[in-house]
């Protein structure tokens, strides 16, 4: 088994490609419809694919640059910035001189190559004498040691591994779908108005009607007694028309400013710690924190059902609901809102008009922070009557509860994932028992 399997240099088994850049100056090489990834998109994947790229290129610039298109599935690795992050092309794309593509021989299995390299990233860095290195370049692949099993064997981990991955991913987008049904909602009662003005013109149709026959007639695919919630005529107000009986307030009508400072203690070491950049971008979902032994200085506490607001750098659009009590630092906002509206206020809150008031009222040029006392506590915003607001939270309160359980579990499967990786590849465990270990997590 382990003791049978050679350990082999990376550049004996794959060949690395490194992209290109077309020229800037030339706009009919740009936005076009290829992928062209960067060490930062690639370093920015939370999964094992990279789908997802900031900019494209056309056909043209490809063709007049040392860009390359490859297929799906082709393992990439960054050689600048965020050195040694990993990744699998979700599409065929091209990348520029920051990465290197890694094409095996036929004696290397591809997705066993991903995690080869993920396995021995560590063993990598530590032949650099203890110093993170700072760049990879063709000569890295010299001396990056990787175990190479016999093919069936490699096939075999890799499809253990990416099994976990794939059930991981398949919760990730679960988990997606579900935040952007919650948003579309929010925007069909809050921002559109789409309940309200179905009623309304039922009501010009139907004068005499009651309540429940225009809610019914309206609103079809509302439940009578959350149909029946919205107003069926609108008012003028300082923000322009809104429904009738909801008002003009602001953001400190919604959530408290809290700021409860914590020393470093038994507490912060047995609590997560969320500083802001494991917040995600544009999610109320929470994927990512820290141990508590990492929180040491600046530190404030939050408790579940908290709104975790960066005020730093606001315009990053990180604002997410608190899934547990732990510490987060000063440069966020630690938000609380009324629980029987928590639905409704953080996306309320993280709204991108929010975002863009934040950020418009930040102060500091080089690293701007958000203010709330006298700025965005006095946010105008449409405030909706509280039945209304509790029906929203009752509405989508499962979704959100979905999404943190599906979080719970992408956590223990990374976490097992992580444990076999090394022992897989190393051969210390045999991929039958971790077929059994893998069946029963999944």
């Amino acid at each position: 088994m382990a003791g049978e399997w050679q350990s082999v240099p990376v550049s004996q088994v794959a060949t690395a490609v490194i992209g290109g850049t077309p020229s800037r100056s030339v706009a009919e090489y740009w936005h076009g419809d290829i992928p062209w990834a960067t060490a930062k998109d690639v370093a920015t994947v939370s999964g094992r694919y990279l789908e997802h790229v900031e900019e494209c290129i056309t056909k043209e610039g490809l063709e007049n640059s040392a860009a390359k298109l490859l297929p799906k599935g082709t393992v990439v690795i960054t050689a600048r910035g965020t050195v040694g992050a990993v990744a699998q092309l979700g599409r065929p794309m091209a990348f520029n001189q920051t990465c290197y593509a890694l094409l095996p021989t036929d004696a290397l299995d591809n997705d066993f190559l991903f995690y080869a390299l993920k396995g021995t990233l560590a063993d990598m860095r530590a032949l650099t004498y203890g110093t993170v290195f700072e760049t990879i370049t063709t000569q890295t692949f010299d001396h990056w040691l990787i175990p190479l099993p016999p093919l069936p064997e490699q096939r075999a981990i890799a499809h253990i591994l990416g099994t976990l991955d794939d059930k991981i991913e398949l919760n990730r987008r679960m988990s997606q779908t579900l935040e952007e049904m919650a948003r579309a909602l929010f925007k069909a009662w809050f921002v559109d108005f789409e309940p309200v003005r179905a009623k309304a013109a039922i009501r010009r149709e139907h004068p005499v009607w009651s309540n429940a026959q225009v809610s019914r007639a309206s609103c079809p695919n509302l439940k009578p007694e959350i149909a029946e919630l919205f107003p069926d005529e609108f008012e003028n107000s300082e923000l322009g028309e809104i429904p009738k009986g909801w008002r003009v307030g602001t953001l400190s009508n919604l959530v408290k400013n809290v700021i409860e400072r914590i020393q470093p203690s038994s507490f912060t070491e047995s609590h997560p710690y969320v500083p802001i950049e494991c917040i995600e971008a544009r999610s109320v979902c929470l994927i990512n924190w820290q141990p508590g032994r990492n929180a040491k200085s600046s530190l404030v506490r939050f408790y579940k059902g908290d709104i975790i607001f960066g005020a730093m750098r606001p315009y990053f659009h990180k604002v997410c609901i608190a899934p547990f009590d732990g510490t987060t630092r000063t440069t966020a906002f630690v938000l609380r809102p009324v629980p029987s509206e928590l639905s409704f206020t953080a996306f309320a809150v993280s709204r991108d008009e929010t975002i863009d008031y934040a950020t418009a009222h930040s102060e500091g040029s080089t690293i701007p922070y958000a203010k709330w006392a006298g700025s965005l506590q006095d946010m105008k915003i449409i405030i909706p009557m509280q039945n209304v607001r509790e029906a929203f939270h009752r509405y989508i309160w499962p979704f959100i509860e979905r999404m943190m359980i599906n979080v719970s579990a992408n956590t223990l499967l990374a976490a097992l994932r992580d444990t076999l990786l090394p022992k897989l590849i190393s051969g210390e465990l045999r991929v039958k028992d971790a077929e059994r270990i893998v069946g029963r997590a999944v």
